[in-house]
């Protein structure tokens, strides 16, 4: 059996905690490793599981969950249409029903579903809602499993998605909190105060009797004590500057089976001289020890971004040594501000610092989170002696941050000015730095033996 693949692998995203680790909210999506130029490979999106809650025996159902299906593909060099995902619920006899979007044809238990053009990101399709059948116990199981192809531009014309993929179908009885998905905000100003929705609604068959929530907020916001019953600090290590506040709260409302929760006050957050990238991760989960039936759809976040800057500045060395001698060169990072950086969701380094090598000297000592690159950066077979270096920043600095970067190198030969470049970078490819309008600080030089 394959395990689906419910989205493009993060290159490590930052888990806050276990309230939200559940949520999509907390991985950012990021591009799996490159497919190769002449390739390509389609995927199905579809849940590994669910559980929907037991019908009623009489009187109003619950609510009918819903699979987010749909299909991608990797590389977007080639244009993939007319997909064609075959969603097979035979396996749900006795245990579930299923109502069909529109954008499928159902023949008996089997139905062919279309996406005209198939995106290299997924973005949701195919809403497919199930409820338990009648009679269908707890914990009754059964399963819906798919086959998907799709035309392409690549040589060969089609493309197959492979076997195995299926979600499993369980029948349970409980509270189901779900949290609404708020949308993107965009060019809100420094000292501005920005609503962050939250509206949790219980779609089991049981009530919630108490909530609890937890918030992460990024360092750039300030939501405030949010009401009594929270409690607030630091999310992990606490030290010279806090990235992020965690905020736990437990409320004893009872929530009914189709009935909403709401925090006694609307939740705003104050956006911080110094914020950019920001982000508001919320969790929900039933009080009483009660196990939410479907945890998956109980986080959400809020993404902010800041109309703001961040002048990311690098510092060269100037040195001098004989023949032979070892040498020390530091290169050194600063963040001017105003804002600070973060990749909190991806937990790639915000940028990175890259060195060649001067003429006439060898590498030696390297600094942690430095690695050897050829010169035309790829990768190098070793750890000293490299001709070029790529130095990872961390996930998050600060404003007025500072991070040097120390080498030893050896003088082989005395080449009179021998000039290494050394040049600010994004963490992945050779662009510039979206943040940062100022470009003129984001190149310096290490220069050996300047007055030789």
């Amino acid at each position: 059996m394959r395990t689906p693949s419910v989205s493009r692998r993060s290159r490590g995203a930052v888990r806050f905690g276990a309230a939200c680790v559940a949520t999509a909210g907390l991985v950012t999506l990021a591009a799996a490793t490159p497919a190769a130029a002449d390739s390509d490979q389609l995927w199905i999106q579809a849940p590994y599981r669910s559980t929907v809650p037991k019908a009623a025996d009489s009187g109003p159902q619950p609510p009918a969950s819903t699979l987010a299906l749909g299909l991608y593909h990797d590389n977007d060099t080639f244009t993939v249409t007319d997909g064609r995902l075959t969603v097979d619920v035979s396996g749900l006899a006795g245990v579930a029903e299923v109502t069909w979007p529109e954008n499928c044809a159902p023949a008996g238990t089997t139905a062919v579903c279309t996406v005209p053009k198939v995106p290299s990101t997924y973005t949701e399709q195919l809403p497919l809602q199930v409820r338990a059948a009648a009679g269908a116990g707890v914990g009754a199981t059964g399963r819906i499993t798919y086959t998907a192809k799709a035309a392409t531009t690549m040589p060969g014309g089609e493309l197959t998605a492979a076997e195995g993929y299926e979600t499993t179908i369980t029948v349970g009885s409980g509270p189901d909190l779900v949290l609404d998905q708020p949308a993107r905000v965009e060019g809100v100003r420094p000292g501005s105060t920005v609503p962050v929705p939250f509206s949790v609604v219980n779609r089991g068959n049981e009530p919630a009797r108490g909530v609890k929530v937890t918030l992460y907020v990024t360092r750039g916001l300030d939501v405030g004590s949010v009401a009594p019953q929270c409690t607030a600090g630091p999310a992990g290590e606490d030290g010279p500057v806090r990235p992020v506040t965690k905020l736990e709260c437990a409320f004893d409302t009872v929530v009914e089976p189709g009935g909403t929760f709401a925090l006694p006050r609307p939740l705003n957050a104050v956006v911080a001289r110094h914020a950019l990238y920001e982000r508001v991760d919320m969790g929900v989960a039933p009080g009483a020890g009660a196990e939410d039936l479907t945890p998956e759809d109980n986080g959400a976040l809020v993404e902010i971004k800041a109309a703001n800057t961040a002048d990311f500045a690098v510092r060269g060395a100037r040195v001098s040594g004989a023949a032979g001698r070892t040498v020390t060169a530091d290169l050194t990072f600063r963040n001017r501000g105003p804002a600070w950086v973060a990749n909190l969701g991806a937990g790639d380094p915000v940028a990175r610092v890259d060195l060649v090598v001067p003429e006439g000297a060898t590498v030696t000592g390297v600094p942690a989170d430095c690695e050897a690159r050829t010169l035309r950066g790829e990768w190098y077979d070793g750890t000293t002696g490299a001709p070029r270096y790529a130095c990872n920043l961390p996930m998050w600095v600060a404003e007025k941050q500072t991070a040097t970067f120390r080498f030893q190198l050896r003088i082989d030969t005395v080449v009179p000015r021998a000039t290494g470049a050394v040049r600010l970078m994004p963490s992945y490819g050779d662009g510039t730095l979206s943040f940062d309008p100022d470009t003129a600080n984001n190149t310096a030089a290490l220069v050996l033996n300047p007055r030789a």
